[in-house]
This record gives structure tokens, C-alpha cells and sequence, in this order.
């Protein structure tokens, strides 16, 4: 089975425009997310798949992988899907380029589900971490998730999910960590499903699976790490960094 990574790098964002190219102890956010993926010793490639020309020559420039993206795209998982289309391999893995803590016992955690799947019904893997805090769980740039009895998503939402109605009822709450793994086939295959109104209306790509009915398997881990979408996160991040 051979598994490479692939980190989607957009140079604009919305809330955070450039913060892939944010000094982070001495190096770019980008640059250390692609050095932590690659310090997991769990990949054959590793690649950033981009649309500025300043993070390609910045990840050559620091001996990396790099493709630039043909045309743009909606989402990570469309701007990856076309790398891929090139690339020989049975698994990709999304890293997300704002994740400079990338470690491997969580990415070897999602990895691990399909060497047991033998009838190939995991479509794609992903990771959930279990959240306390009600402000966090009331964050819409938090995004929820709920699964089934066999850890295989029901629901992705910026909402709380479940709405605790009975509170006696303990429920437990997850947010979901970006970093898929994808069977090649399901990849590709994303590009040419049309975006359906769940996806566009909580805008969380992940969804169009579940609309088209593909499997996710989740899977927890008790590493939740910091995700750089603000100013505030990077000062977070310098902090740990440290």
C-alpha cells in the first residue's frame, strides 16, 4: 500500500490572508507543517500542492516537494485531487498547510484503519477530538461532528451537534481535526461530484461525502494541537512553539 501526503497551500485566506507565509520560530507556518509531515516517517512523498508561486519557491527552497496548481479550486480536496491525478499511490493523505504540529501517532491512527479493511467500505478516514468547552463547541469556525456506533460519520456542522435539548443525557462533543486519508479512487472521484446545497451552506467539503453517500471513518485522538485561522492562533502557536 503506498501512502503519500499532500498538503493543500492557499497563499489568500479569508479570515488569516498569508498566514501559510508566517514566521514560526525562524521558518514559514508552511514550511514547518511540511517538516512535521515529513518527520512522521509514515509517507513514501510528501508534497505541497499550491497556487502562489511564493510557497512553491519557498518549499524548494528549503528542499521540498512542491506542484503548483493548473486552474483554481474551491476546496483542498479539488486542489489535491488534480495533483494526484499524476501521482502513482493507493492512499493520499490531506494535511492541512496550517497545522505546524502534525505528529504521527494521530496520522498512524488513521492510516491503521485501512489495513483491516479488506472489502474496501472506508471510502475515507479522518480524526475527531473530543471538546469540553461549551464557548468552543458554540464556535462556528469549530466544526462538530457526530458518528455512528461504528465511528463512521453521521453529520459535519459549524452548529453544536447533537443540540443538547436533554441535558441530562450526557452528551459528548468532537471536533473534527482537517486531515483526511483517501482511497486514490474516492479522490478523484470527488471532482466530479457536484457541490450540493449541505456542503455550500456549512461550507465543510467533507459533507459532499456523506451527500453522495461515502463512508467516513473516524477516529479519535487526544491530540488536538493548534490550527493557525487568526492572528490570535499564531500567537498561540509561537507560545507552544517555544
Amino acid at each position: 500500500m503506498k501512502v503519500i501526503a499532500m498538503i493543500p497551500a492557499r497563499y489568500s485566506a479569508s479570515r488569516f490572508p498569508g498566514k501559510l507565509m508566517q514566521d514560526l520560530g525562524g521558518k514559514p507556518v508552511i514550511v514547518r507543517t511540511y517538516e512535521a509531515t515529513i518527520a512522521t516517517k509514515l509517507f513514501e512523498d510528501v508534497y505541497v500542492v499550491t497556487d502562489s508561486t511564493i510557497i512553491f519557491d519557498e518549499i524548494v527552497a528549503n528542499g521540498g516537494k512542491a506542484i503548483m496548481s493548473e486552474k483554481p479550486h474551491e476546496s483542498g480536496s479539488d486542489r489535491i485531487a488534480e495533483a494526484v491525478a499524476n501521482v502513482d499511490c493507493d492512499i493520499v493523505v490531506n494535511v492541512q498547510g496550517d497545522e505546524p504540529f502534525t505528529e504521527r501517532e494521530s496520522l498512524k491512527k488513521v492510516l491503521d484503519v485501512f489495513k483491516t479493511d479488506n472489502d474496501k467500505d472506508i471510502d475515507l478516514a479522518s480524526l475527531m477530538v473530543e471538546i469540553h468547552d461549551w464557548d468552543e463547541i458554540t464556535n462556528p469556525n469549530t466544526v462538530k461532528v457526530i458518528v455512528d456506533q461504528n465511528d463512521f460519520a453521521l453529520y459535519f456542522s459549524r452548529s453544536p451537534i447533537p443540540y443538547p435539548r436533554d441535558k441530562e443525557t450526557n452528551a459528548r462533543y468532537f471536533k473534527h481535526k482537517g486531515i483526511y486519508a483517501f482511497r486514490r479512487e474516492a479522490l478523484l472521484e470527488f471532482t466530479k461530484l457536484p457541490m450540493q446545497f449541505l456542503e455550500a451552506s456549512e461550507k465543510i467539503e467533507c459533507i459532499r461525502y456523506l451527500e453522495y453517500g461515502k463512508r467516513i471513518k473516524m477516529v479519535e485522538t487526544t491530540v488536538e494541537g493548534v490550527e493557525i485561522d487568526t492572528p490570535e492562533d499564531l500567537e498561540k502557536a509561537k507560545l507552544l512553539w517555544k
